[in-house]
């Protein structure tokens, strides 16, 4: 699902079956241009590196919160499988994946200018050593001038406004945070493809010193991997939990929220508003759906 929606947020057309056919079969369905299928496995490759790095890092690893190494290698392997069959047109060899641009980068159309390329190794040095101090002050719990999601706003911001590479920028971005969360003890996130507008409308916000949006984003996608994942997976299967943790490919949220308001679905509002149930009661839910069109197949072939 992250490959899915991260390259999505770069222009990547491949819908999530497809994808998801890649991953898991190895057969490129559909008949999309190479490039992006190989933009999914190399993004993939690159987010099973960091979440394996997150909790069993190499023997080289400096003990930080970061590496500059580490930021080069997550670029490198995500982006190599596309560069193999479409390198970006004004790139020299120098400026392969895991290679610092040589090239400057026009303003972009909001108004943010990248800095000149000469200073781009020092100015990532130099966002790898603050994240790393931030980092340490996160884990003592020590003031941080802004509230959690607001730092880690400011952090993936620093990372965007440098753009260290000449192309794959936003997709090491997004990793590079996630192996920082997932080191700092916090679930990874995924910004949907839905989310696009509103991502980069916070992005231009962040460019001015304004992280709230930003932050805001961030926290509830945090919210959203800990339900989804991690409160699912823990919960037993007739504990009550938020839907947020019961929603897969099949049901989305909005789904079992009017499943529930329908009396379809056994679940319970409290009084904070939020619908809970349990993956016993979604599986039965499930099942009787499946016997309802099972139902109507039969009375159509009849």
């Amino acid at each position: 699902m992250e490959a899915h929606h991260s390259t999505a947020l770069e222009g990547n057309t491949l819908v999530l079956r497809e994808v998801q056919a890649l991953l898991d079969q190895g057969r490129a369905v559909g008949a999309k241009p190479l490039r992006e299928y190989n933009e999914v496995q190399g993004y993939a490759a690159a987010a099973r590196w960091v979440y394996g790095q997150a909790l069993e890092p190499d023997t080289w690893h400096d003990g930080q919160l970061i590496s500059l190494n580490e930021l080069r290698r997550i670029h490198h392997m995500s982006m190599t499988p596309v560069w193999d069959v479409a390198p970006h047109p004004n790139a020299t060899d120098r400026e392969a994946p895991g290679n610092f641009r040589e090239h400057d980068i026009h303003p972009f159309a909001e108004g943010m200018t990248p800095p000149s390329w000469a200073l781009v190794p020092a100015q990532t040095q130099g966002w790898v050593d603050e994240v790393c101090r931030s980092g340490k002050k996160i884990e003592a719990q020590d003031d941080l001038g802004y509230p959690l999601p607001e730092e880690l706003a400011r952090m993936h911001n620093s990372f965007e406004r440098i753009h260290p590479f000449i192309d794959g920028n936003g997709r090491t971005g997004r990793l590079v945070l996630n192996l920082i969360l997932v080191r700092l003890g916090y679930p990874p996130i995924i910004v949907f493809k839905q989310q696009r507008d509103s991502y980069l409308s916070a992005i231009r916000q962040a460019d001015t010193g304004d992280y709230g949006a930003l932050g805001e984003l961030i926290a509830r996608a945090m919210e959203d991997n800990l339900n989804r994942f991690i409160v699912r997976n823990v919960a037993g299967p007739a504990r009550m939990v938020p839907l947020a943790a019961l929603a897969d490919d099949e049901f989305t949220v909005h789904a079992l929220r009017q499943a529930a308001q329908r009396g379809r679905l056994n679940a319970t509002q409290g009084a904070d508003g939020v619908w809970r149930s349990s993956r016993k009661s979604v599986d039965a839910y499930r099942a009787s759906k499946h016997r309802h069109r099972s139902r109507k197949s039969g009375d159509g072939t009849n």
